[in-house]
């Protein structure tokens, strides 16, 4: 194995395991009587920062554990593709835009429509797949407040980790 293939691997494996720790870090939000985690926001980071493969690898693969580690074993199935889906998006339009509008708006535009895939995604996925049919749209707003915070999250970490220029080295590859 050479060493580009290697460094890819082992940071898709270091971002799968930072998704699914950080989709156990959870922020409470007292006004509205919930929380929100970062996992989100580390799936469009793994997008932005490792492309569209690797970061669908490895933010489908971390979400997907973090699902089975905390009991949402039904979850997990759906979860591997949505999350995986939304790095892949995000690193697509974020490659594609950052030359023409910057960094920021990049991560931002990609991170809105990777977003929308995760609160369509994981709708059809309970409407559908689960047997919800359309009280499956309960669970559209929490997801939503979790694409906000994971979007805000992910396109803020993005600025400051794609300005250290030994991040920009190990990434480089991708």
């Amino acid at each position: 194995m050479n060493h580009d293939k290697l460094r890819r691997l082992v940071l898709a494996a270091l971002f799968a395991a930072l998704v699914c720790a950080a989709t156990n870090l959870v922020v409470p939000v007292p006004m509205l009587h919930g929380y929100v985690n970062l996992g989100d926001g580390t799936v469009l980071l793994a997008g932005f920062l490792l492309g569209p493969v690797w970061g669908a690898a490895a933010g489908g693969i971390g979400s997907m554990l973090a699902d089975l580690l905390l009991g949402y074993m039904t979850y997990a199935p759906g979860t591997l593709l949505i999350k995986g889906a939304m790095a892949a998006v995000a690193a697509l339009l974020f490659r594609v835009l950052r030359k023409k509008t910057g960094d920021l708006t990049a991560a931002l535009l990609g991170g809105i429509a990777a977003e929308l895939i995760m609160v369509g995604g994981y709708f059809v996925y309970e409407a559908w797949l689960l047997g919800y049919g359309l009280s499956a749209a309960a669970s559209v707003a929490g997801n939503a407040l979790q694409g906000t915070a994971g979007l805000i999250f992910g396109a803020l970490l993005c600025q400051i980790l794609y300005h250290i220029p030994a991040v920009k080295r190990a990434v480089r590859v991708f």
